[in-house]
């Protein structure tokens, strides 16, 4: 056994969630004897820039090792065992079997606390051909050394990457940066299926702007080929043919070990914990990828696999090791992807989300320029808000755009974190400069149109209506405007002819207005209400979200035929 009075932890795992535990028990305690214990070649590595480093981006692999085992014995005094794998842990004993994976030889190593930080492993099925040469994954640095170096000789032009999550689509960016033919396939019947699918229709769109061929809704069956993969055979029978395959289909808790010695999985199938990040022996604490965590929205525990949370619960962890009781207050899921120009992020619930766990609740859309309109180079912010019907408590936010929107999706998820309503997001006090927002902040328009549909002064229409021809439906943009496209069944009277026009609409019949953004029809809609008419929608989001509405349902007919 260690020492009695002098500290020992063993951490498993040296990423994210291992090292930064290692770095804050020492910062906690100076005599402690610290031990990380790695399979891998490295610890402290950057995995979240992997794909730009493939891509070049990041032209030099070194700068994604933050740490080294040297530089944290010289910094931290933490003993680093790298290539060296824990197959046991006996509780009992507080002891740790380890096999060096170069040697074979295998030895004990003894604890007062144990960490584990193994984080996730890719999810890979069990494909027919899944053996061939040039398939690979993506989870580490030798992971994207093997495929840049089979590119290289093999001279390859054509790659398929399979899976259109956060990983996939940057993967697929980078390689198309590199100048490969890159074609994207997902069995979702849209991109990044964690969003809500139409705010994902401006990522396609994007995707065929770059040149990307994005196959949705048709998953892998096999890989066929001779020496190496020559092609993927769909569900659909479809064959695309390649030279290199990559499989981004998600990650799923690396909890074998855990689950060896004992220890409690969670309802997510994720080592479960309390809010001190200790597992069912609470000398063995956990976190990062492979444990569930508690979701702030419902109160119920998620598995959410994000950096931002293991970095924190690393610091959790470390403090709570060294005797402190610090809880992990949850987590929301915030995130955010880049896929060329085009950022789009989220954090709490999506309106999918909200729908599946049975929580009644309306959905406002905005967009909105990412600074004045006035100043140049203004880009249109789309922001949807998931509201909770019966408090108008904000409980999801997704943001798309050019600009931008990292700042809004943050602005968003400390509302959720802080339990804000619509009604506190319209009054927020933001920062204002024309040259990088508004005096009325995208977000400040969301909390306000929101606000709207939750005090009942609007209704309004998030889904074209099946059978429009009920409807009458007025586009209140200029002709300049209209010239470019109008919604189906629609006429055109200009916002600043709508009072002198009026008459040309029939008070007793249905309306749906709609302008490019929302704004102005909102406007038309009280104009309206005061000259007596009683059924008026406003189309949340405008043009540009009916658009999105639209590309999202062409997706699903296209997909559905074949």
């Amino acid at each position: 056994m260690p020492e009695v009075n002098k500290l020992k932890v063993v951490i498993i795992g040296g990423v994210a969630l291992g090292a930064g535990a290692a770095a804050k028990v020492r910062r906690m305690d100076e005599t402690a004897e610290i031990v990380i214990i790695e399979k891998g070649p490295h610890v402290s590595f950057a995995n979240c820039g992997l794909p730009y480093y493939l891509g070049g981006v990041i032209p030099d692999r070194n700068d994604l090792l933050l740490h080294t085992p040297e530089s944290l014995k010289a910094r931290f005094e933490i003993d680093v065992r790298t290539r060296q794998e824990v197959i046991a842990i006996d509780r009992t004993r507080k002891v740790v079997s380890v096999r060096n994976i170069v040697t074979g030889d295998i030895y004990e190593e003894t604890y007062h606390k144990l960490v584990l930080a193994l984080g996730a492993k890719p999810l890979i099925p069990p494909f027919p051909g899944l053996h061939l040469p040039g398939i690979f994954s993506v989870r580490n640095v030798p992971d994207v050394d093997a495929i840049k170096q089979f590119i290289t000789l093999y001279q390859a032009k054509r790659v398929v990457m399979i899976g259109a999550g956060f990983i996939g689509l940057e993967m697929a960016e980078n390689l198309r940066a590199l100048g490969l033919r890159v074609t994207l396939i997902e069995k979702a019947t849209q991109v990044l299926p964690p969003f809500d699918e139409e705010m994902t229709s401006r990522v396609v769109d994007e995707l065929k702007r770059m040149g990307i061929t994005t196959v949705l809704g048709d998953g892998v069956s096999s890989f066929t080929g001779d020496d190496r993969a020559r092609s993927v055979i769909l569900e659909s029978g479809k064959e695309v043919q390649a030279d290199v395959f990559i499989l981004g289909l998600g990650v799923r808790p690396d909890v074998q070990l855990a689950k060896d010695a004992g220890l409690a999985l969670g309802v997510t199938g994720a080592l479960k914990v309390n809010d001190m990040m200790q597992t069912s022996d609470p000398d063995i604490y956990a976190g990062g990828d492979m444990a569930e965590v508690k979701y702030m929205i419902d109160g119920k525990m998620h598995w959410i696999a994000l950096a931002g949370s293991a970095n924190k619960q690393a610091r959790i962890i470390g403090m709570n090791v060294c005797g402190m009781h610090v809880k992990f207050r949850g987590a929301l899921g915030t995130s955010i992807v880049r896929v060329g120009a085009v950022n789009i992020g989220m954090t709490g619930m999506t309106e999918r989300a909200a729908k599946a766990a049975g929580i009644p609740y309306f959905v406002s859309y905005n967009t909105a320029g990412h600074h004045a309109s006035y100043y140049p180079g203004a880009h249109d912010i789309t922001i949807k808000l998931i509201v909770e019907q019966s408090t108008g408590r904000l409980i999801g936010g997704e943001v798309v755009g050019r600009e931008g929107v990292d700042k809004r999706v943050d602005v968003l998820a400390t509302a959720i974190f802080g339990r804000m309503t619509v009604e506190d997001l319209a009054d927020l006090d933001l920062a204002y400069a024309p040259p990088v927002s508004s005096a009325k902040d995208p977000v400040i328009m969301a909390g306000m149109a929101a606000e709207h549909v939750y005090d009942g002064t609007v209704e309004l229409l998030n889904e074209w209506p099946t059978d429009p021809l009920q409807f009458q439906i007025v586009d209140v943009r200029r002709p300049d405007e209209t010239a470019k496209g109008m919604l189906p069944h629609a006429i055109n009277i200009p916002l600043d002819e709508l009072r002198t026009r009026i008459a040309e609409l029939d008070p007793q019949k249905p309306t749906i207005l709609y302008c490019r953004s929302g704004q102005r029809s909102y406007f038309a809609h009280q104009i309206l209400k005061g000259h007596g008419f009683t059924q008026v929608q406003n189309m949340s989001g405008g043009y540009v979200v009916a658009k999105y509405l639209e590309q999202a349902k062409v997706n699903r007919v296209a997909i559905s035929v074949r």
